[in-house]
């Protein structure tokens, strides 16, 4: 029997999670621990079972309560079934473009192998970047709104093409009807006035990679030198976020074995005045600024601490976005996005510099992967069908784990990491996610309670 309900203390909050509907719900200890033995069709059992803990009126109130979000289906709510159109080729929705194999930083953890990924250094050619396009209007289906990442390497290595694509997307839109979001990542390296003026001027998002602190970042972030790059890039990322109103953005790090109170890098970029904020543990294999099991407890604390500094910011007034604290505990994704999320391999594509396919911009350089290139099209037909259903109700460790609508299943490229096999998760990014959603719900729920109290008694 699938696992239906999660219920957990954070921050002095007892918190239950429906798995299938989504719903959170904020109770007392009372019901917290009525939860260990109610099923929806065992009350007597229940009101045996504390009766003389909690009084026996309170005890009958809360399971009336509790049914009636049963049937609201709130709780213990219907399993979820793969929906009809998994069966059939997926719409592909996005897709990454490799713009420059080639890096003008030597990232100590970099997974694209310093920008080379793994073969030698090269850039798109505006042909290749203009077939990705057409590639992803001809494969959309009726979908109007579609999506293309300039990636790198550092895509800003060859702001031609990229003007050249823009342009052509720009083009094509017309034509068809299409609506694109445009989103670039860099490294901040070369954001010059000339590069902000485009990037502004066609609306394209951007992802800016900083580490946190200046001592932590130059660590893992030097140039070609082995220099550290963190003054340079902060002004550069200053000055790109002032000039659009600190609007469509949002700066990303990564913290590693290195710097495990992560909590005072996040604060770090707040205090420099960056509000749209992420940073992602490290995956790494082998390697000394990995982490591992033992690592695990001081993560969880660390998150413990950042949720504390998130809702103090919060109730100061100087509070900030944190990508990964963001969740919706109304209205939560769609089915399809809760069973295989970024839709890696069948909705979503990368196209490396010489217009190979891949099921996504991690992939690239792993030749098995290989699907086909964007003037031939997906030419291994089988793969983008495996990654389809390879979605959470096909991962044998995720079907009974709480948290596998809102992960989906982890990270394909992760898994092939550590396991050689997409549907077996690593397991150490499932225990960090778990850990994170926690604080995320209780975040949400807290913040949620400050506007209308919703605690079921």
């Amino acid at each position: 029997m699938k696992v239906k309900i999660h219920k957990f203390q954070q921050n002095g909050m007892y918190i239950l999670l429906d798995i299938n509907s989504g719903a959170v719900h904020v109770v007392d200890q009372m019901i917290y621990d009525m939860m260990d033995v109610f099923d929806g069709t065992n009350d007597e059992a229940v009101t045996e079972k504390f009766d003389g803990r909690y009084p026996r009126e309170e005890l009958r109130e809360a399971l009336g309560e509790l049914h009636k979000l049963i049937e609201q289906q709130e709780l213990f709510a219907p399993d979820i079934d793969v929906p009809p159109t998994f069966k059939s080729e997926g719409l592909v929705k996005s897709m990454c473009l490799m713009i420059a194999h080639d890096c003008n930083l030597r990232c100590k953890y970099c997974f694209a192998d310093t920008g080379d990924f793994g073969g030698g250094r090269a850039l798109m050619s505006a042909e290749v970047g203009k077939a990705a396009i057409d590639y992803i209007i001809d494969h959309s289906g009726n979908r109007k709104h579609c999506e293309v990442d300039f990636f790198g390497g550092e895509p800003l290595m060859n702001m031609p093409v990229v003007k050249e694509v823009t342009a052509y997307v720009r083009k094509r839109e017309k034509e068809t009807g299409k609506i694109f979001k445009l989103t670039l990542t860099t490294n901040g390296m070369l954001l010059t006035d000339e590069n902000i003026k485009f990037l502004n001027d066609n609306a394209i998002s951007l992802v800016l990679s900083l580490d946190g602190r200046k001592d932590v970042h130059d660590r893992m972030r030097p140039d070609m030198g082995g220099h550290g790059t963190y003054d340079r890039v902060l002004k550069n990322f200053k000055k790109m976020v002032d000039s659009r109103g600190g609007k469509n953005y949002y700066l990303r790090g990564t913290y590693t074995a290195y710097n495990p109170d992560f909590t005072k890098d996040v604060l770090s970029m707040a205090d420099e005045g960056f509000n749209i904020l992420s940073i992602e543990p490290v995956v790494a294999k082998d390697m000394p600024y990995g982490f591992t099991e033992k690592d695990l407890p001081h993560i969880f604390d660390e998150y413990d601490r950042l949720t504390e500094a998130y809702l103090s910011r919060h109730k100061e007034g100087k509070g900030f976005f944190f990508f990964h604290f963001n969740m919706d505990l109304s209205n939560g994704p769609c089915v399809a996005k809760r069973l295989s999320g970024c839709g890696a391999g069948h909705e979503y594509y990368a196209v490396a510099a010489n217009g190979d396919l891949y099921p996504c911009h991690q992939f690239v350089g792993r030749d098995k992967y290989k699907l086909g290139n964007v003037f031939a099209g997906v030419q291994n037909k089988e793969l983008p069908q495996y990654f389809r259903e390879s979605h959470v109700l096909n991962k044998e460790k995720c079907r009974d784990c709480w948290a596998r609508f809102f992960c989906s299943g982890g990270c394909h490229a992760n898994a092939d990491l550590f396991h050689g096999d997409i549907r077996q998760p690593y397991e150490l990014g499932c225990e960090i996610q778990k850990k994170r959603l926690e604080c995320a719900i209780m975040v949400q729920a807290s913040l949620a309670l400050e506007k209308e109290p919703d605690i079921i008694r």
